[in-house]
């Protein structure tokens, strides 16, 4: 696919127009802007697709080349492909000789106008599909059950081969390696049919017309007018009637909104003032009440080779401070297989400092109890 070929209501940003339909449009004049993150994800797709390519026998391309491709990124594209072959063997117990798509583009204009994406791998057998998505981030977790994303790329999928297989069910996988997170979904593709018709057909209608409310959120976060929606900026002022009262003041129940709102309160916060000073650092523009300056320097050598002749020149040896390597380090040049042989018992993972979460987080409650006895908390 071309790279400029994109959707309008694309699959990778349905959770946002699902939600807010009105931001598409209005995102539109703002340019888009490419990040260091997005290119190491791309050159991992880049790879990764080759490798499976190779694995599968499906015509592999040349191998790409990139100045992301480190050890990480061949550990976690091999993982990867070693998945995917988890996956084909299982399916290959009821279908010996499944359809296997790398890279395939899946058209769901039925239900969203020009909608379509592309699947990083789709498995077509007798009575099921299989999507799995490779997520290269480490940033944001991403989960396989009831993910718009995968449900659009579902519903091309389901498009794409009907007339060739009487599926059943589908099944959806993330495997996010960076995040030890590897997660999949089975739903039915009558309750994909029906959250089509139901959900998304009326928002997709929506979005391309500019129609809709406004709808501040968790999915605002790769938004494009992000820093300058107002509906998000109000949500996050709403707090202000608070008056910053001292927490004890404040009710049980306008503390759980306060604890509610905070991830996004200073997620906008961030978004504004990064916004605030591109502007004033890249247009000269001014901001009533602020000025440009100079942050906080680190000093740093400017060639270390270098420094080390000038002080070994001066008569000084003792310049290197011996460290063992870190765990995640050692863990990947010995295995962890080997690892944990030889280092059994040496290491050892302390309960985490307690904090506050949402009811939804997957991590089982503390008992207080224990966690009073084992921590005491500070301001620091």
């Amino acid at each position: 696919m071309p790279p400029n070929d994109h959707a309008l209501l694309s699959a990778s940003s349905a959770h946002r127009w699902l939600e807010c339909p009105p931001s598409v449009l209005a995102s539109l004049e703002v340019a888009d802007t490419s990040s260091a993150a997005a290119e190491q994800g791309t050159a991992a797709h880049e790879l990764a697709e080759f490798k499976l390519r190779r694995a599968l026998h499906l015509n592999p391309t040349v191998r790409p080349v990139s100045d992301w491709h480190d050890a990480e990124m061949e550990t976690h594209t091999d993982d990867y492909v070693a998945y995917i072959q988890q996956v084909l063997s299982s399916v290959r117990e009821s279908t010996p000789d499944p359809l296997v798509c790398v890279e395939q583009r899946l058209d769901f204009s039925h239900v969203v106008p020009d909608g379509f994406g592309t699947g990083d791998c789709v498995i077509v057998a007798d009575g099921i599909i299989h999507v799995i998505d490779l997520k290269y981030g480490a940033g944001v977790l991403v989960e396989a059950e009831e993910n718009p994303q995968l449900k659009l790329y579902a519903l091309g999928a389901l498009h794409a081969f009907e007339a060739l297989y009487e599926v059943g069910e589908v099944v959806v996988h993330i495997f996010q390696p960076r995040r030890d997170n590897v997660t999949s979904w089975a739903t039915t593709a009558t309750e994909l049919t029906t959250w089509a018709e139901t959900e998304v057909a009326p928002k997709a209608e929506l979005a391309v017309a500019g129609e809709g409310e406004f709808c501040p959120g968790a999915w605002c976060q790769f938004c494009k007018i992000a820093p300058t929606c107002r509906a998000r900026a109000q949500a996050n002022l709403d707090l202000a009637r608070f008056e910053f009262a001292p927490p004890a003041e404040l009710t049980d129940s306008e503390i759980a909104e306060v604890l509610a709102q905070l991830p996004q309160l200073t997620k906008w916060a961030s978004d504004v003032e990064a916004y605030a000073t591109s502007l004033a650092v890249n247009q000269g523009k001014t901001w009533d009440g602020f000025k440009l300056v100079a942050g906080r320097s680190i000093r740093k050598y400017t060639n270390e080779s270098k420094v080390v002749e000038a002080l070994e020149a001066a008569g000084c040896t003792d310049v290197y401070d011996q460290k063992l390597r870190t765990i995640t380090t050692l863990e990947k040049q010995l295995g962890k297989k080997r690892f944990a042989e030889i280092l059994a018992g040496l290491v050892v993972k302390p309960a985490g400092k307690p904090c506050l979460v949402p009811i939804t987080d997957k991590r089982p409650a503390l008992d207080v109890r224990d966690a009073g006895s084992e921590f005491t908390l500070t301001d620091n």
